[in-house]
């Protein structure tokens, strides 16, 4: 027995000579990673393909402008990043609120609180997303927007877009039926040389002439009172006035074509905005199945959404299913012709591009 003893001693003192030789290596430990919050069961990539902004720009800039407490203390309350990020996923997807809420555990009501709160809370941070650049900013855009298309004096570009709804029902829910078909909300923006998104307007619904939009909106009324310098440019859809010009319907001289040529170059860049916007919230480019006061909100908060993203400057989405196109219904042209507009235009020309 003393003999198998001291073999046993022998082997414990070799094994503990040859331990503190060997440096001892841990197994890598176990992380438990929480699957209702999305910035842990997300990689980076990941992330971006599902919310549309990476983690940092949801955590340090579109979290504070939810995160306020909204005085409902009852039960156990959504934290802000789950909010945030279920009205992400909805913006970016245009899923389902019944799907959105299967993928992170809440019923349908809680998820359409959710994207009617936050769409709020969104849009009451427009003015300060959204709007027109101090005097030294207005100049600085001026000379982007002739680095364009060699227009001068341009302040902004200005187009309408459709966005589809549901029917609102209602009283006269026949006015949200646009020319081609289909219920709508005619949104009038006015774009910045960075796809900015400088003014909006969301209220008209889709049978509405853009003539009509702008001639009561905002920002007409600004540009008379010369409060914002410079001019807008325009489709054939607006009348010519002086501080918005329209491209010529039939050039006849070289100088008309030059000027087409240019406002043409510069005014894309209003039409590109609407192909980043819907590109990157695919609930504007399809179908959107709320209700109207919240279909405005939900616009008006991709649009703030939008410009964070041109600010952070956010990689873009891959192009989705674009909405199916309908056959067009020919309108009549029952605006006047504007003899001033065409002569103010024609000097213009003369004087630029002759």
């Amino acid at each position: 027995m003393e003999a198998v003893g001291r073999i046993v001693d022998d082997e414990f003192v070799e094994f503990v000579r040859y331990a503190r030789d060997v440096p001892y290596n841990p197994p890598p430990r176990k992380y438990l990673r929480d699957g209702d919050n999305p910035l842990e069961c997300f990689s980076d990539e990941e992330f971006v393909k599902r919310f549309r902004f990476t983690k940092e720009t949801v955590i340090g800039t579109i979290v504070p402008l939810v995160a306020a407490d909204n005085g409902d203390k009852r039960g156990l309350p959504v934290p802000a990043i789950v909010k945030v990020t279920t009205a992400l996923r909805f913006y970016g997807s245009n899923s389902f609120q019944i799907v959105c809420g299967d993928l992170i555990h809440l019923n349908q009501a809680t998820v359409s609180r959710i994207i009617k709160v936050t769409s709020n809370e969104l849009a009451g941070h427009l003015l300060q997303y959204a709007h027109f650049p101090g005097p030294g900013g207005i100049r600085s855009n001026q000379r982007k927007f002739y680095d364009l298309g060699e227009f001068p004096g341009v302040t902004g570009c200005i187009d309408c877009t459709h966005i589809c709804i549901s029917n609102p029902g209602g009283q006269f829910p026949e006015l949200y039926r646009n020319r081609k078909q289909y219920m709508s909300l005619n949104v009038q923006v006015v774009a910045g040389p960075n796809l900015e998104i400088m003014d909006i307007v969301t209220r008209w619904p889709g049978s509405t002439h853009d003539a009509r939009i702008f001639s009561n909106s905002r920002v007409m009324v600004r540009f008379e009172n010369q409060g914002l310098p410079g001019i807008l440019l325009g489709d054939n859809g607006y009348p010519q006035l002086p501080f918005l010009y329209t491209p010529v319907l039939v050039p006849t001289t070289a100088a008309e074509i030059r000027y087409n040529l240019a406002h043409r170059r510069t005014r894309n860049i209003v039409e590109r905005l609407f192909g980043v916007w819907k590109r990157r919230f695919a609930c504007l480019g399809q179908k959107l199945r709320t209700k109207l006061a919240t279909s405005n909100k939900v616009i008006l908060a991709c649009a703030v959404l939008h410009n964070i993203a041109v600010q952070h400057e956010e990689p873009l989405p891959p192009p989705v299913e674009e909405l199916r196109v309908l056959p067009i219904v020919p309108v009549a042209n029952l605006r006047p012709r504007n003899h001033r507009g065409a002569a103010m235009r024609a000097m213009f020309i003369e004087r630029h591009f002759v």
